[in-house]
């Protein structure tokens, strides 16, 4: 007698056997006690989760004669003894009949099966039509089963099995019940293979058993395709070893070596541990495939309590006590980090032409990760360093000793592996930052990068409105001495708090004539400011300050300026002021070593360099 495979050894030959399908197994049930059969379903899901299983379980359900044959109707529980049952489990009961599409998918085929439709089934209470691989048929054909398929005789029931439903006609799906068959869990599929097992009287370890289930994939029949193939490497108790080795896949203890060699920063290990994987001839795609799983699972045992974790991790319960543990050694952010360079590394690994290499380079890249700071120890770390400069006190030693107690200072700080300032104590009275002194005010770093504290020397701030002040005659001389915009800056000075809006259209005039008789300011034609002094009082305001300023009777004239000579302006002088001190400013800054390291740490980049507003 030829060999069985445990695939079909073991195939579910009732509702209840049927694992990973419950809203479906439930949903076929209360139709079938509540006589409510539709005359049409459609099966779809991956491959190996229980489509077909499940059409000859509905048919037998329909079809069932009892024991005794004493039956009346369908029934959610058939009993497999009767004949009907026994035939449609061996495949051989004449009015159920199993169509492969892939084979019989022309309007010929379809056409020669609605000949006989007419006919009532021999024995059974209906004639079950079971399609698989329904996708195949082609146009022709279904367009043939359109009409068929909404009014069928009541003697028929027509169940199409497919993994590939976006392929259907729409017409065709309107006209089915769809059941969609989700992916079996690892932890379904492994209770099954526990099962599977003890009935056939072999022993396996846990470890073994996790491994078949994670690489099935969702899919019962894959699980027991590769438990038959571990099965015949034929040893007497089968372990997580025999089962990565057959399979060439890594088990529990290379993953969790791996990864662990990764979040401690070994790079050494990490490549001692690739190059035994290689040598056992393991497919690196797929062991970098599963590392991202592997990480995605510390991941979740490491945001979520562990209640939720253990719904949550699709795992055997041994390989979870390893997550869990594993999770408690490291930070969120860390291990985020590590599963956005994994996964950006795994498209590279994939269209290498060198696997080996692509994946040595980016776990010992991920490896020597430089470590992640809050940005407020960062911080602080600056603004130490800041005041250490200041004082001119020498930098700390790498071995690092207490500062005496009478020195008042903090303890003393060395350097990390990585090559940064080690934080000092924390204080809950000390501030966060250094402050800066508002007699001498720094730039201000905003954007990517963000520093109250910088030690650079900046140029004068410039103002961003001259501050209002009464102004008393100047003597003649030196009016006649001072340049003309100086002293219609004066003069603008007097006009601000008297009318801020006449103020800020006088600010954009070009003073082409400033003097004790005379002043000329020109407007360029056509523009917004040129019709608002025409319409305000702007002249005999300027008038009678400038007389007040000067002491004489000076007289004020608009005239028209040249297009594009607003540069002469005192708003354009003064925000050509500010730019040129914000870019010698921005210049300073990025040449700070504090800023240079700052940027090199986070990745950064200097975004806006912002000066102080001037002060009273």
């Amino acid at each position: 007698m030829s060999y069985l495979v445990l695939a079909r050894k073991y195939r579910p030959q009732s509702f209840d056997d049927l694992i990973g399908q419950e809203h479906v197994t439930k949903t076929l049930a209360n139709a079938i006690a509540q006589d409510r059969v539709a005359h049409a379903f459609l099966f779809t899901g991956v491959r190996g989760v229980g489509k077909t299983t499940s059409a000859r379980i509905l048919a037998k359900c329909l079809s069932c004669l009892g024991e005794g044959g004493k039956a009346t109707g369908p029934t959610a529980t058939p009993c497999q003894t009767c004949a009907a049952c026994t035939e449609i489990a061996a495949g051989v009961d004449m009015d159920v009949q199993e169509i492969d599409a892939a084979s019989y998918n022309g309007v010929d085929e379809v056409r020669r099966l609605q000949e006989g439709l007419a006919f009532r089934p021999a024995r059974d209470r209906f004639k079950i039509y079971i399609v698989d691989e329904v996708h195949m048929l082609s146009n022709a054909a279904w367009n043939a089963f359109l009409k068929t398929l909404e009014e069928p005789p009541p003697h028929v029931k027509f169940i199409f099995a497919t993994t590939e439903v976006h392929k259907v006609p729409v017409t065709i799906l309107s006209r089915c019940q769809r059941y969609d068959f989700k992916l079996v869990s690892a932890k379904q599929i492994g209770a099954r293979l526990d099962d599977v097992l003890g009935r056939e009287k072999i022993a396996a370890e846990p470890g073994a058993v996790s491994i078949l289930a994670r690489e099935a994939a969702g899919s019962m029949r894959d699980a027991m395709s590769l438990l038959d193939q571990v099965i015949a490497y034929g040893s007497e108790k089968i372990t997580a070893e025999d089962v990565a080795r057959v399979l060439g896949v890594a088990d529990r203890e290379v993953m969790g070596k791996l990864t662990g060699a990764v979040l401690a920063g070994d790079a050494a290990t990490t490549l001692e541990v690739l190059d035994a994987v290689s040598r056992q001839g393991f497919d690196l795609v797929h062991l970098c495939r599963d590392l991202l799983r592997h990480v995605r699972n510390i991941v979740v045992a490491k945001v979520c309590p562990e209640a939720q974790a253990r719904e949550l991790l699709d795992i055997a319960d041994e390989e979870i006590a390893d997550v869990l543990a594993l999770a408690q050694k490291v930070e969120t952010d860390d291990l985020t980090r590590l599963f956005s360079g994994l996964s950006k590394g795994y498209d590279e690994i994939v269209k290498s032409g060198q696997v080996r290499a692509a994946l040595e380079i980016t776990l010992v890249r991920l490896a020597r990760r430089p470590p992640l700071l809050p940005i407020d120890e960062l911080l602080v770390r600056l603004g130490e360093l800041e005041k250490r400069l200041a004082s001119g006190a020498p930098p700390p030693t790498r071995g690092g000793g207490g500062t005496g107690a009478g020195t008042g200072g903090g303890p003393s700080r060395g350097r990390d592996p990585a090559g940064t300032f080690a934080s000092p104590a924390p204080s809950s009275t000390a501030p966060r930052v250094a402050p800066i002194s508002r007699a001498q005010p720094a730039p201000q770093i905003s954007g990517a990068l963000a520093l109250d504290a910088a030690p650079a020397p900046t140029p004068a701030p410039i103002p961003d409105e001259p501050a209002p002040a009464e102004v008393t005659p100047l003597p003649p001389s030196a009016i006649i001495e001072a340049p003309p915009i100086e002293t219609w800056r004066r003069i603008l000075a007097r006009i601000q708090p008297l009318s801020p809006s006449i103020w800020a259209t006088l600010e954009l005039a070009v003073p082409t004539v400033v003097t004790r008789d005379r002043i000329v300011l020109g407007f360029e034609a056509g523009s917004f400011e040129d019709g608002r002094a025409e319409e305000s009082d702007a002249n005999a305001l300027v008038t009678k300050e400038a007389r007040a300023f000067f002491g004489a009777d000076t007289v004020v004239k608009f005239d028209v300026a040249a297009p594009g000579s607003k540069g002469g302006s005192v708003a354009s002088l003064d925000a050509a002021k500010r730019k040129a001190a914000r870019a010698e400013a921005r210049a300073s800054v990025e040449k700070h070593p504090l800023v240079q390291k700052a940027i090199a740490i986070f990745d950064a980049e200097l975004r806006e360099i912002r000066l102080p507003a001037q002060e009273d």
